[in-house]
């Protein structure tokens, strides 16, 4: 049985992590454009300035990819990093080739998907993955084949086994750490709104927990994320939390954004205590509130965030996203930095 890259340990999240008791404030209307500085030969894997022409290395990645819930933004960000190192010279002067396959929550083309990439690509590596059902579909054959998969996870399977290094807390535990902050602000009742996709019920347990601890009501709601109305959402979240209660968004950007732009067209923004999982972080979902939204808004992130951090790995995410990451589009936020981390990790590995 063949062994791949040989990672037997969990790869930790960059330090930069942020707690969940530590939640950000997204303050909206904001610019959304990432500061870029000067170009110059870009520091990633060797930092050569030579590109890498030798044979290619296959790597593979699976990312849902349907209406109303895409994750691509995670796997095209560390492709984006890839492109940079094989720019400056590869791994010692192969070229980094990622095939990254979408789904539309369907077990039996994701379980083709695996066969694919391991049977006919011969990958070396599944890295960037970001799937609903990826890691309960296809774990036993990740684990069968000896492949220990870098990945974004969102399945409850992704962060219970020993083939899976997720770089990411999940909707689970981000959707806790909204709901922890909602408890600090002194919510009276928690209403939890997600995507109706496999394993939102999972999700769910978690801030339930945790509500029961605190003595906090939970209403638990759940939306077709491809054909919701943003204003008749926000009405509903807000009728149901009543006077004192929160929102704990469990939706990808475009669809949270959505709710919150209607939330905002019907006044709703100080009726409730809003709070969101991680996918509400990207600038393009800032930019997009306007200013009523400032300290009204609090974002489980995970990572830190880029435009306050002058640190080299900050530096490199925001040149490589300006020179390499057309196709991620929801600019900086968390999914392209847990893509450009798992390019990192992956590049560091290899080398």
């Amino acid at each position: 049985m063949r062994r791949h890259f040989g990672w037997r340990v969990r790869i930790p999240v960059i330090t930069a992590l942020v707690l969940a008791a530590g939640l950000t404030v997204a303050v909206a209307g904001s610019s959304g454009k990432t500061t870029v500085h000067a170009a110059a030969a870009l520091k990633c894997g060797l930092g050569n300035g030579k590109a890498a022409s030798g044979s290619p290395i296959q790597l593979g990645a699976i990312a849902v990819n349907q209406p109303g819930t895409s994750f691509t933004d995670i796997p095209n960000m560390a492709n984006a990093y890839f492109k940079c190192v094989n720019a400056n010279g590869g791994i010692y002067g192969h070229p980094i080739h990622l095939n990254i396959l979408t789904d539309q929550t369907n077990a039996g083309q994701l379980a083709a998907d695996a066969k694919q990439l391991i049977s006919s690509d011969h990958v070396v590596g599944i890295v960037g993955s970001s799937d609903i059902i990826d890691c309960a579909v296809n774990g036993a054959t990740y684990a069968k084949d000896g492949f220990n998969v870098i990945d974004a996870g969102i399945a409850e399977q992704c962060y219970a086994s020993p083939w899976s290094a997720a770089v990411n807390m999940g909707p689970r535990f981000s959707g806790d750490g909204a709901a922890q902050t909602a408890i600090l602000h002194g919510a009276k009742t928690i209403v939890i709104d997600q995507s109706n996709v496999p394993g939102y019920q999972y999700n769910a347990a978690g801030i339930e927990l945790i509500a029961k601890a605190h003595h906090v009501k939970v209403v638990s709601l759940s939306a077709n994320a491809a054909s919701l109305n943003g204003e008749t959402e926000a009405e509903r979240i807000v009728q149901a939390a009543g006077s004192g209660g929160a929102a704990d968004l469990i939706f990808t950007p475009p669809v949270a954004q959505e709710i919150l732009q209607g939330a905002q067209k019907l006044g709703l923004e100080n009726k409730v205590i809003w709070t969101c999982a991680t996918p509400c972080n990207p600038d393009s979902l800032a930019a997009s509130l306007g200013p009523q939204w400032n300290h009204k808004l609090y974002v489980n992130a995970e990572m830190n965030d880029i435009h306050d951090d002058s640190g080299a790995d900050s530096v490199l995410f925001q040149k490589v996203l300006s020179r390499y990451g057309q196709a991620v589009s929801g600019g900086a936020g968390s999914f392209s930095q847990f893509g450009f981390t798992i390019g990192q990790l992956t590049v560091k590995a290899l080398l």
